[in-house]
């Protein structure tokens, strides 16, 4: 793994954790963020099971993200179109390789989420938020739009409750996200702790092939296949893992009553 300047990787007890570390800042992202994220996410894509099972996002000090460097969008306002628009494609590209990442990406969010944080948490596959954490999604306030993020956010949310939070630009808790859908859960710092050992715990009980698999299964009914590519291809999908190695293994288990062998070493 490369040496990074704005975050840090480690793993430990297969969790990856990523924490963004700009924390003078809140840790506002920059195209330098950007590349470094993508390129965390690439090398973590080619990780094995046996290196890691579960990914965490997360910031270092006082906030998860506060969304884009003030210095990095005052140089942007001078790009041309052409620069703009290539800039703006890296920050898709960087919501889109959190959003397929083949592990379970957790993002642990507290302090504030502000505009383009928002597209980092909710690429995530679970978020858990701080209850007193300040969420907003603020780009119309500064005469531009939610654009990069709205694909994830508003699969989250769904099209009129992200029109109340993007065309207002209003600012909500963590609480208020939860009952949104912006986040999964929402807790004061203990609860978040348990919580987040949970789930950690039940995602490591599963299956590895499986549950990647499945992440690619969710990505491709909702992204990529027609209704009827859904019909075959899943069809194939539960054929082919019923025969695998894993796939044998976690039904014998199931039958004989015993823990499945990916569970003895968690």
């Amino acid at each position: 793994m490369k040496e990074f300047k704005t975050i840090e990787f480690n793993i430990e007890n297969k969790i990856g954790t990523i924490t963004l570390n700009r924390p003078e800042i809140h840790n506002a992202f920059n195209e330098v963020m950007i590349g470094e994220i993508i390129d965390c996410f690439e090398e973590i894509e080619k990780m094995n099971y046996d290196t890691i099972r579960v990914v965490i996002l997360k910031g270092k000090g006082k906030s998860f993200c506060a969304g884009a460097d003030l210095k990095w969008m005052k140089g942007v306002a001078n790009y041309s179109y052409q620069e703009n628009y290539l800039e703006s494609y890296k920050l898709s590209m960087c919501f889109n390789t959190v959003y397929s990442c083949k592990f379970p990406t957790i993002a642990m969010v507290h302090g504030a989420a502000i505009g383009g944080a928002n597209g980092l948490l909710a690429a995530c596959d679970f978020v858990l938020a701080h209850k007193n954490t300040v969420f907003s999604l603020s780009e119309v306030k500064i005469g531009i739009v939610p654009a990069c993020i709205s694909p994830y956010v508003m699969k989250r949310v769904g099209e009129y409750k992200s029109k109340e939070l993007m065309l207002t630009g209003m600012r909500f808790n963590g609480k208020e996200a939860q009952k949104a859908g912006l986040a999964n859960w929402s807790f004061g710092e203990k609860k978040l702790k348990e919580k987040l050992e949970d789930l950690i715990s039940k995602l490591k009980s599963s299956g590895p092939i499986a549950v990647s698999t499945c992440k690619q299964l969710l990505y491709d009914v909702e992204n990529v296949w027609s209704h009827e590519q859904a019909m075959e291809n899943t069809a194939k999908m539960i054929a082919e893992l019923r025969q695998s190695d894993e796939g044998q293994e976690g039904m014998s288990s199931f039958l004989e009553k015993r823990k499945p062998n990916w569970t003895l070493d968690n």
